[in-house]
């Protein structure tokens, strides 16, 4: 029997569980939450993008207190974490942030997240989430439409780009291995299997081919060029050579929107290379998808809609909170096939009706949040002319950073694609040449970076273009306006001077 003798019937027959709140209770912690967070989105412009705190300095805030083994009182617990968090956070929601592909996020998503972990559905069986089923399937053909891929094709929603790329990698993996992968695996066979990508592909392909059986050794990395644009006649070449060496080709993973640049690989011409060898094409386009929206978009970023399988983010293009993916296939039948099992204990198929959706048979997860109710919501408030205005918006506004470093004597632009610049600073009447003016310029820029983020009034990241280490500014933030970009050649310029001053002319 469970429990003590001494304990109390009446304890379970109007238990009082310690984690419960009344609805009082409820409502008046909300309410000051929200307060206190509205007052620090209104402060946001105001503040630095981050304190820069240090490792040592966050344990000793947190101090080495044991396990509590009494509670807090809630109101105090809320308002002391809340504090503690804006004081030592980085905001990627500022408007001078620019760093990573992480937007500043959407408040209604935000207000979206607090109903759906109230409600708390599981989105894994339709069952037990109906609506929120039904909400993701739409959301799920809302993000398909806007993007311009296929009517009819399939998806999920996952946590962000890694996951997304994997599901895409595992359906390719499923329908182009020429034997019953999922039964058979890798290791009953000799004849190897590789797939392809360019030298500038976010290293996502790594894990997929590590974790799902190829190895890395599978993995074919065609060159790029300095845009990190794929070379086409190159992935060509190496299909061939694969061919008459007896391995299997799978797939090809092209990107819209790399990481370091902002670069389209040639979409087009991949996916008739694709199409020539059988070969599954997965797109990455977590980063630059959504951008397919506009009507300006380019050739080879509307051929997205050719993907067999599209990865997109969007907690990065759509400024949703994280964590927001979304896997796109043409085929709706890839992912079950890929993915799908029927255990006894999973009850789930309803009879008399309409088929339901059970999102655990579409990828890895079985208990799965309600991600898109926050997307789905935004899509409602603003519509997708608005997502068309701020994403073009953005795109303005690198194009002004690109246009202020290009005016500037003391800067260097090197690349602008979409909505990422990237850049570095050179001291005026630097005599240096070759390898040594690489070596010196890297060193310098790398410590430029490094008092850049330290100070905290903007925040970019580095990219690293055929040795030559770049800044980088990525603007996917609705709350940037043209001030703000216009102010980060001079941030660029006083530090630079700063840190060539303390270098010198010397490399370490």
């Amino acid at each position: 029997m469970i429990g003590s003798d001494s304990e109390e019937t009446g304890d379970l027959v109007s238990r009082q569980a310690p984690l419960e709140m009344t609805p009082e209770a409820f409502r008046d912690a909300g309410h000051q939450l929200v307060d206190d967070l509205a007052d620090f989105l209104g402060s946001l412009p105001s503040r630095k993008v981050t304190s820069s705190p240090t490792v040592s300095s966050l344990k000793s805030l947190l101090g080495q207190a044991p396990l509590p083994h009494e509670g807090t009182d809630t109101l105090g617990l809320l308002k002391e974490v809340t504090a503690q968090m804006v004081a030592h956070s980085l905001f990627n929601g500022h408007p001078r942030f620019w760093g990573y592909v992480t937007s500043s996020a959407a408040p209604i998503g935000a207000l979206g997240d607090f109903l759906a972990s109230t409600l708390n559905p599981n989105v894994g069986a339709w069952q037990l989430s109906p609506l929120a089923s039904e909400i993701e399937v739409q959301t799920i053909r809302w993000i398909a439409e806007f993007v311009g891929y296929p009517e009819g094709c399939g998806g999920l929603m996952v946590s962000g780009g890694n996951m997304a790329n994997f599901a895409g990698f595992l359906a390719g993996r499923k329908a182009k291995t020429p034997w019953d992968i999922r039964k058979e695996g890798l290791q009953n066979h000799t004849t190897p299997v590789c797939v392809y990508c360019s030298d500038a592909t976010h290293t996502w392909v790594q894990k997929a081919a590590d974790l799902f059986g190829l190895g890395t050794g599978a993995i074919r990395w065609i060159p790029s060029d300095r845009d990190q644009r794929m070379d086409v006649a190159a992935l060509e070449t190496q299909i061939a050579a694969d061919l008459e060496k007896g391995t299997i080709p799978l797939l090809v993973a092209a990107t819209a929107g790399t990481v370091g640049t902002g670069a389209v690989d040639p979409i087009q011409a991949i996916a008739n290379v694709c199409e020539r060898y059988n070969l599954w094409l997965h797109v990455d386009g977590a980063y630059g998808g959504p951008a397919a929206a506009l009507p300006e978009a380019s050739d080879d970023l509307k051929a997205i809609r050719r993907a067999d399988s599209l990865a997109l983010d969007p907690h990065k293009w759509l400024y949703s909170p994280l964590e927001a993916g979304c896997v796109l296939v043409r085929d709706p039948k890839a992912l079950p096939d890929a993915f799908s099992f029927h255990p006894d204990y999973y009850r789930f198929d309803l009879e008399g009706e309409e088929p339901p959706t059970n999102f655990y048979e579409l990828g890895l997860q079985n208990s799965r949040g309600f991600r898109a109710l926050k997307v789905w919501l935004a899509f409602r408030q603003v519509g997708s002319k608005a997502f068309v205005k701020m994403i073009r918006q953005d795109i303005r506004l690198a194009q002004a950073i690109h246009a202020a470093v290009h005016e500037h004597p003391e800067l260097e632009a090197f690349t602008r694609h979409l909505s990422i610049v990237t850049f570095r600073y050179v001291p005026h009447g630097l005599d240096m040449t070759g390898e040594t003016r690489q070596a010196y310029l890297n060193q310098l820029n790398e410590a430029l970076l490094e008092q850049l983020q330290k100070e905290g009034d903007a925040f970019v990241s580095n990219a690293v273009l055929k040795g030559d280490y770049v800044l980088r500014a990525c603007i996917v933030n609705f709350r940037t306006a043209l001030q703000d970009v216009l102010a980060l050649p001079e941030l660029v310029v006083r530090i630079g001077r700063q840190q060539a001053a303390l270098l010198g002319k010397t490399v370490s």
